[in-house]
């Protein structure tokens, strides 16, 4: 399915959960229409149409989907979460939906880890030494991971072969073994167009996460990783936002543990940080109306710092949002005084 051209072109975000702060980002600059399963997704209030659609691995799933986009004259369909990616990959590629993703089968391998890792060696590209339960590790201690999991699930540290034996069996699904790294931790917020060229590659710090998600982090100007999530997206032929996760161990340097070819939890960090006009949805939008856009890697405002927090929405008995806050959230404080 092409991309709908004209002003009037909507943006269908599948999966949207709690991620209220993306869905009001698009609604600025298009018709968005949200579309999740789950009645109480509150994400779903900030756009201008939502819609209860079957669940992911139900036939009726991406029947459901073009039909809304023709309904809206949806030019883009944007994932916020990782279920859906291979999905929409197929749609995407039989011409069904125009879904911003990768091609299936990198779809398929980020979204298994250690699938991942191989990915990313045959590519060239750093990744930390990783193996499956039972192969041999060449140092500790190392962490045992879900091979799907998400949200930092079963993740554990184990600083010896009896540890890492133990936790492989007590995580009760497939897992692999991966070197632990000794250094501080990034994510680089990418976007490409859908010819798979990188537009922008914006770099933050992992100040806290919680549950896996970051929740405050500071744009960084650090040139080694704008390249290296560059590299990344153009290598996989990433299409639309990829988040890039990185470690820089002590001794190894720069090593690649996770890559989601959709928007990262810390999404105000490069809405901060792109220059007027060249945030992510806006791009998006442009795209979705078939305008080119202009590679512009490293052009973003470094220093800026987020920290998130949470909210909540008031439904009345039709599941309808009221209107009404338990507090009315005061204005932007005052800057402090200088000391």
């Amino acid at each position: 399915m092409a991309p709908s051209r004209g002003l009037n072109v909507g943006v269908l975000l599948t999966g949207v959960g709690k991620r209220y702060d993306i869905v009001s980002a698009f609604a600025q600059h298009a018709t968005v229409v949200a579309a999740d399963p789950n009645p109480l997704a509150p994400a779903q209030y900030a756009a201008h149409h939502r819609y209860g659609v079957p669940r992911i691995d139900d036939a009726e799933y991406v029947p459901a989907l073009q039909e809304l986009c023709h309904r809206h004259r949806v030019g883009a369909v944007v994932p916020l979460t990782d279920l859906d990616l291979e999905v929409l990959a197929h749609a995407r590629l039989a011409g069904e939906l125009p879904a911003f993703v990768p091609d299936p089968d990198i779809a398929r391998q980020t979204f298994d880890k250690y699938e991942a890792h191989l990915l990313l060696e045959r590519h060239g590209l750093p990744s930390p030494p990783t193996v499956l339960p039972g192969q041999p590790v060449d140092s500790y201690p190392v962490m045992v991971k879900p091979r799907r999991g998400s949200g930092a699930r079963s993740i554990h540290r184990a600083a010896d072969s009896e540890a890492a034996e133990f936790f492989a069996r007590y995580v009760e699904e497939p897992t692999m073994v991966q070197r632990f790294m000794d250094g501080p931790e990034f994510s680089i917020d990418c976007l490409s167009d859908l010819a798979g060229g990188c537009l922008n590659a914006i770099p933050r710090t992992m100040i806290e996460s919680r549950g896996g998600e970051s929740i405050k982090g500071t744009v960084i100007a650090d040139p080694e990783l704008i390249g290296l999530g560059r590299r990344v997206v153009e290598a996989l032929g990433v299409r639309g936002p990829c988040t890039v996760q990185v470690f820089r161990d002590r001794e190894i340097g720069l090593g690649i543990t996770d890559v989601n070819t959709r928007f990262g939890g810390a999404f105000p960090a490069p809405m901060y940080a792109a220059r007027r006009g060249h945030t992510y949805p806006e791009l998006i939008v442009r795209m979705a109306r078939g305008e080119r856009v202009e590679p512009h890697v490293g052009d973003f405002r470094a220093g800026v710092t987020f920290t998130r927090y949470f909210w909540q929405l008031e439904l009345d008995d039709r599941l309808v949002p009221t209107g009404r806050d338990i507090v009315e959230p005061p204005g932007p404080p005052a800057p402090r005084a200088a000391p």
